[in-house]
């Protein structure tokens, strides 16, 4: 029975991810790179200064909603996770290399499209009498589209956010670390669930305020944690270094010599693993960060834009890539178990759950890489749960109201629970379905609200302009 499914939702999967995926997020990403003169580049630096000085790190007590670093913190939280390990590591098994340079690919258009979001999730977010901030993808759809088809997609939206982040999404995290603890210290998964469940649910109850606390304090410590690790292996491993970034170049457009097939169905492969990767990295246009970006207090929504970029970059360009330069230096070099690709005994002994483990362990000792990668993998995994919780959360009170999010907690908690408990490829392949669904009423929200985003990323050379 979990066999029929599971092959059920992986050729959902396939169609979405190797068609539709593909076309709607580089769609967006063009056109907003486009229409806003390449705000990537033109921005950069703006991001730049305004993340190392140009916002406040605290929150008075009258002030609603975020200081900007919390905000960016939250966002980056729920960006990396396991898909800058667990993800890319599938990426590279199965499209090679080369699929990290779509990544890449995505993510530069990408940032175009974050920004998007992000202004967007300012202009429209919405204060309570409570003093809660709601802001996110639903808002903006429903100006963009007015009357029952506006209800639909934001409702659409909202359901798909839901399962995939609050639910599915805490699934896949709580499987991730589970799996590694269980591999690096002999602690049974389960364990490892329940222990993250009281930890998680402690954050939830605490709300918006508590969860800011968390993540401005946890991102900078698993950042530095995981970098200098990264560091250290690529340092030891330097000489390969340059075969590892000429790796993912050529088999960007020839992945046949190392994932076998023909041409064109190697080329799809590597494609579609890199979108689909890329995507649950850095999470831009999928419709999640906005509702971090909207709880921000900025003085003007291109403001939180341009840190959103940098988030972006901080996410694909820094910690993922580093990722796979540890993978490909150590195991794809000529003495590496995968030197001639993914094949023979190979592929019972290495998945993508321990690829990076192994990776890592070729330099710290098998014993010291598994404990590497469950640590760090821990303080990724919870948190983007806490972070997805989130954004879960104001979809609930979007469509069900305040008094339905005690309800969603619980779920999410046991969610947590019973990822650590099913089988990994069913948990990865529903996180991925509905992942994707997400990105229809997410892209078609920021095409209807494009003038609102060109006019922000426009506008500050406007007035620079008219002194």
């Amino acid at each position: 029975m979990e066999e029929a499914i599971l092959k059920v939702i992986q050729t959902i999967n396939a169609y979405l991810s190797d068609y539709i995926l593909v076309i709607m997020l580089l769609g967006a990403g063009l056109y907003f790179t486009v229409r806003t003169r390449f705000v990537q580049f033109r921005c950069f630096k703006e991001g730049i200064n305004s993340l190392f000085g140009g916002f406040s790190l605290k929150v008075s007590k009258e002030e609603y909603g975020m200081s900007s670093f919390q905000a960016l913190a939250t966002a980056i939280a729920g960006q990396v996770g396991t898909g800058n390990i667990i993800g890319a590591s599938g990426a590279i098994l199965t499209g090679g290399p080369g699929a990290i340079f779509w990544m890449w690919v995505i993510a530069f258009f990408g940032m175009a499209t974050i920004y998007a979001e992000a202004v967007l999730a300012q202009e429209t977010r919405r204060l309570t009498l409570e003093g809660d901030v709601l802001g996110g993808p639903v808002y903006y759809i429903r100006r963009a589209f007015k009357g029952k088809l506006g209800v639909f997609l934001s409702g659409f939206f909202a359901f798909a956010i839901i399962i995939a982040l609050g639910f599915a999404g805490c699934m896949v995290q709580a499987n991730s670390i589970g799996a590694t603890f269980e591999t690096a210290f002999g602690i049974p998964s389960w364990v490892v669930g329940v222990v993250l469940a009281i930890i998680c649910g402690f954050t939830f109850i605490g709300g918006t305020k508590r969860l800011a606390s968390v993540t401005e304090k946890i991102v900078p410590i698993m950042a530095a944690l995981f970098l200098g690790g990264g560091l250290i292996v690529v340092i030891l491993r330097i000489k390969f270094v340059p075969m590892a970034i000429g790796m993912i170049f050529k088999y960007a457009f020839v992945p046949k010599a190392i994932i076998g097939g023909g041409v064109g169905a190697a080329l799809k492969i590597a494609i579609s693993q890199g979108a689909k990767r890329g995507l649950f990295s850095n999470e831009a246009g999928m419709g999640s960060t906005p509702h971090a970006h909207a709880q921000a207090n900025v003085k003007n929504p291109h403001e939180q834009g341009c840190i959103a970029m940098i988030g972006l970059f901080i996410d694909t360009f820094i910690v993922l890539t580093l990722t796979a330069l540890v993978v490909i230096c150590t195991l794809y070099a000529p003495d590496g178990p995968l030197a001639h690709g993914y094949v023979g005994e190979v592929v019972n002994t290495i998945d993508k759950t321990n690829l990076a483990q192994t990776a890592f362990g070729t330099v710290f000792t098998p014993k010291g890489g598994n404990a590497f990668i469950a640590i760090a993998l821990f303080f990724f995994a919870f948190s983007t749960i806490i972070s997805w919780n989130m954004f879960g959360r104001i979809n609930v009170h979007y469509v069900f109201g305040k008094k339905a999010i005690k309800v969603y907690t619980i779920i999410s908690i046991l969610c947590i629970l019973l990822g650590t408990a099913v089988s990994n490829n069913i948990v990865w392949e529903l996180s991925d379905m509905f992942n994707n669904l997400m990105v229809i009423p997410n892209v078609l929200g920021l095409f209807g609200c494009s003038a609102l985003v060109i006019a922000s990323a426009c506008g500050k050379k406007k007035d620079e302009a008219a002194k």
